[in-house]
């Protein structure tokens, strides 16, 4: 009993430090926001749609794929992530989430939020955790340390009268 107590305090202090560093304010971003996302680890590849909003005090991330359907529904609320709908929590969407708001800070409040970031000519790094190169304003391939790369590119709002 003493075996298994240790061992789900033990995933839990780890699920805790996995979590994905987020600044203590949100950063000055141009919303709404509408990105596509390919997805690219070894031969697979996936293409999403993500929309970033403004909601309320927080951030309302909603990422669909190419047949319409939710894959990630998310707000970013006093640095906080809170689920968005019905959708079961999703890590992976949430670290991706997070290390684009890391790459969409702008370079004036960057040092200010994210005090660790290095950055050099065209490319920004977080640790070990996170690495962006920018190709042009918000065009970024985005370089996780679980071997994931996302091709980001922004596509243009439409805002209806």
């Amino acid at each position: 009993m003493k075996r298994l107590l240790w061992l789900a305090c033990a995933l839990l202090l780890s699920a805790c430090a996995a979590r994905p560093p987020l600044p203590a304010r949100l950063p000055e971003l141009a919303l709404p926001m509408q990105l596509h996302v390919q997805r690219l680890q070894g031969s697979e590849r996936q293409d999403w749609l993500l929309v970033i909003q403004q909601q309320d005090a927080g951030l309302r991330w909603s990422m669909i794929d190419p047949l319409g359907i939710p894959v990630a529904r998310q707000l970013l609320v006093n640095g906080q992530w809170q689920a968005d709908g019905l959708l079961p929590p999703n890590p992976a969407a949430r670290e991706l989430f997070a290390a684009l708001l890391f790459a969409l800070t702008n370079q004036q409040q960057l040092s200010s939020m994210y005090p660790s970031a290095t950055t050099a000519g065209q490319t920004r790094q977080l640790g070990e955790r996170w690495a962006v190169r920018y190709r042009a304003g918000d065009d970024l391939t985005l370089t996780l340390a679980q071997g994931l790369r996302y091709e980001i590119s922004p596509l243009p709002v439409e805002v209806s009268p």
